[in-house]
């Protein structure tokens, strides 16, 4: 028999036949660019984060330092040096020096007493940082800074021994909410008199008295 059958195609190679009955795949898009909301998405993610490290960042700091391996001890009495300060604003009067004085003091450790912010030196920092330190964990705030206001020595009630103490004045410009400090101490403002009657602090008495009249010179020269 010399028949001759159909003719067959050869095959045809394209990309179709190659998949061998398998279903073919989405195209890929021409632009490979981020959309705006992909874009703000990320912006919104980076912002959390960056805020996420600033509050890390901040809590770390806001630590009260333990233990006195760094403490500075005095030449002449052996004892501690301490520094303080006594956190103050006025209220009303037409400026800084016409107004009335308002000082901001703090309960012991024991939650009694009247005091202002104090503790001892160390040797990593200066004085007046040692000021600002104790004044941000036991009170919870920062302000400016002033000329120190003196120097005083006074037995200590705990240890038996005679301390140094120096004071500072710090005019607050700051109150912070959450402080090292603030679950073992209570903060209040009160008015000069009222700390002069309650605290029992003589050498905090006396820079007080010293702050009061640094205060009152401009008035005076008026």
């Amino acid at each position: 028999n010399n028949s001759i059958g159909p003719s067959r195609s050869p095959p045809i190679n394209t990309p179709d036949a190659q998949l061998h009955g398998r279903k073919p795949t989405a195209a890929t898009p021409a632009s490979t660019h981020p959309s705006i909301s992909h874009l703000l998405l990320l912006a919104t993610k980076r912002e959390h984060l960056a805020y996420s490290e600033l509050k890390i960042r901040t809590m770390a700091v806001l630590v009260a330092r333990q233990g006195r391996e760094l403490q500075r001890y005095s030449a002449s009495t052996g004892g501690r040096i301490v520094v303080g300060c006594i956190p103050y604003r006025v209220r009303g009067g037409g400026g800084e020096c016409e107004g009335e004085l308002e000082v901001l003091v703090i309960s012991s450790q024991k939650g009694h007493g009247m005091m202002f912010p104090k503790g001892g030196w160390e040797l990593d920092e200066s004085m007046d940082d040692a000021a600002r330190r104790e004044a941000l964990e036991e009170a919870g705030v920062r302000g400016e800074m002033g000329k120190v206001l003196g120097c005083w020595h006074y037995q200590s009630r705990r240890y038996q021994t005679t301390y140094e103490g120096i004071m500072y004045p710090l005019r607050v410009t700051d109150e912070l909410q959450q402080w090292p400090e603030m679950a073992s101490r209570k903060r209040t403002w009160a008015t000069v008199q009222q700390v002069m009657e309650g605290c029992q602090h003589c050498w905090m008495r006396e820079a007080l008295e010293e702050l009061v009249a640094r205060h009152a010179k401009p008035q005076s020269a008026l």
